[in-house]
């Protein structure tokens, strides 16, 4: 049994000609159960952007709505215009997400239609003493969604960072009963955590992956793959003089977000954070969340400002 080689047809061009002009149209075809379907598409999907920092694999996924008239959606169409999009620099992954969200709407007739990306862009970070500089990794995702008319973006960030336990801490310190000498912090077990940010909005925002990375930066003790030993003990003291439970480092990076967005973007603008901490004493995973918007961060930072301040007056026993 011999095969056709690659520059042999078995079927004659004028063949695939006839057939394609009078073939039926599978997909336009009506099911023979007329049920709108939410969400059909290609999954697993490796995605080459070409980014500023070159061309980055991701993780795709991309889907659209089908309605109930129709058997099914022409997945080739999806790959053509991913393919159109193969030879464009974006500005970050979000940008090209959301080309990709408006193609295959168009191409497919949908109301709606998501584009999900997931992978990693490359960062350099610098020793703190050392100075030596580490070639390490963001988790990156960018999520967009089309519905009628409607476009919302979604760009995610995820660091990993150590995180030491402040209850050991406090327990040690009252074991011990005396400052260990040089104010050197109280012992606790440490471990490794990954915290994503997410910031969502319906308008065309400046703010980019570069910005939610300095955001987690401020918050949170993050680790490198390159530190020599000076490193190495600059960050461990570090956050063990500033402990953080999972909860704190959620609380923290939405005031961190607060403070370095507030008057910049608008108040309903979605924030979602999530931490797991990969417990160095225990078998399971501690996770803390936080879904909400930058207003309601905002509104949380006024409200904790007055509950600080200064009591102005006599008070209310002395009146």
């Amino acid at each position: 049994m011999s095969y056709a080689s690659d520059n042999e047809l078995f079927f004659d061009p004028a063949v695939h000609r006839r057939v394609l002009a009078s073939e039926i149209d599978v997909p336009c075809q009506r099911p023979s159960f007329s049920l709108p379907l939410d969400r059909v598409g290609i999954a697993a999907k490796t995605l080459w952007v070409r980014l500023p920092q070159g061309r980055v694999p991701f993780t795709a996924e991309v889907t659209v709505s089908l309605t109930r008239h129709r058997r099914g959606i022409h997945m080739s169409r999806i790959e053509e215009e991913v393919t159109r999009l193969a030879g464009q620099t974006f500005a970050d992954p979000a940008a090209y997400a959301k080309e990709l969200c408006l193609r295959v709407a168009a191409a497919q007739e949908a109301r709606r239609s998501e584009v999900d990306l997931r992978g990693l862009l490359p960062v350099e970070r610098t020793g703190r003493v050392s100075g030596q500089r580490s070639q390490d990794s963001l988790v990156a995702a960018a999520r967009c969604r089309f519905e009628d008319g409607d476009l919302t973006c979604e760009r995610q960030v995820g660091v990993y960072h150590i995180t030491a336990c402040p209850c050991t801490q406090v327990y040690t310190e009252g074991a011990i009963g005396q400052g260990l000498p040089g104010g050197c912090p109280y012992p606790s077990h440490s471990q490794r955590s990954l915290t994503t940010l997410a910031l969502g909005s319906r308008e065309d925002v400046a703010v980019g992956f570069d910005d939610l990375a300095a955001v987690l930066g401020e918050a949170l003790h993050l680790v490198h793959d390159l530190l020599k030993r000076p490193d190495e003990a600059e960050l461990v003291l570090a956050c063990h003089q500033h402990p953080q439970f999972a909860e704190d480092v959620v609380r923290q990076v939405a005031l961190a977000c607060g403070r370095r967005f507030s008057g910049v973007l608008a108040p309903d603008t979605t924030i979602r954070i999530e931490s797991r901490s990969q417990e160095s004493i225990h078998i399971h995973d501690v996770v803390c969340a936080l879904s909400t918007s930058l207003g309601g961060i905002c509104q949380q930072m006024a409200a904790t400002a007055s509950d600080n301040a200064p009591a102005v007056g006599p008070a209310e026993g002395e009146r």
